[in-house]
């Protein structure tokens, strides 16, 4: 087995579940996004395109969960008419983490993202994005397609945005 293999069999133990529920809790208490130092999920990332190079950025973000409110409407009606509660989002929520991230980050575009872990309250997503103007990114040829594209995220051209589009 290769070592890739062997760290999606870690992601599955007892150990590990107990190392993700603790921090979970720190994750909780902490800021909504935070730029990571390396990925979580290893393997994960390296199969969605990460690279450990310079260019390479990796945020974790969180979600909250549940349908959003919607602001009262003037005049009178019945509450249940008022279409308030239950608004829930066209998009995925993992679509929604690209975009707050790519709203975070402008000179950064989006590469792709996955699912870290899930709480009652939240979801946590973690976003691998690339600097197009690095001379690292310009000059490797499997990378390099991305200096032309610019908001690719807000375009729906992610992994998680083309199931939004129903692709």
């Amino acid at each position: 087995m290769g070592m890739y293999k062997y760290l999606r069999k870690a992601y599955d133990s007892k150990e590990h579940e107990d190392l993700m529920r603790e921090r979970i809790i720190s994750w909780a208490k902490g800021p909504v996004t935070v730029r990571v130092e390396y990925p979580t999920k290893l393997d994960r990332a390296h199969a969605l395109g990460y690279k450990a190079k310079q260019g390479f950025v990796v945020v974790r973000t969180r979600i909250g969960k549940g349908a959003s409110k919607r602001e009262k409407p003037e005049g009178g009606r019945k509450p249940l008419r008022a279409g308030m509660t239950k608004m829930t989002p066209i998009m995925n929520k993992q679509h929604i983490a690209e975009m707050r991230v790519g709203k975070k980050f402008p000179n950064l575009e989006v590469l792709n993202s996955y699912y870290l872990a899930e709480s009652g309250k939240a979801v946590w997503f973690e976003v691998i994005l690339v600097d197009p103007n690095h001379p690292c990114i310009k000059s490797d040829k499997q990378v390099k397609w991305i200096c032309e594209q610019r908001g690719r995220v807000f375009r729906g051209l992610t992994s998680a945005g083309k199931t939004s589009r129903d692709i």
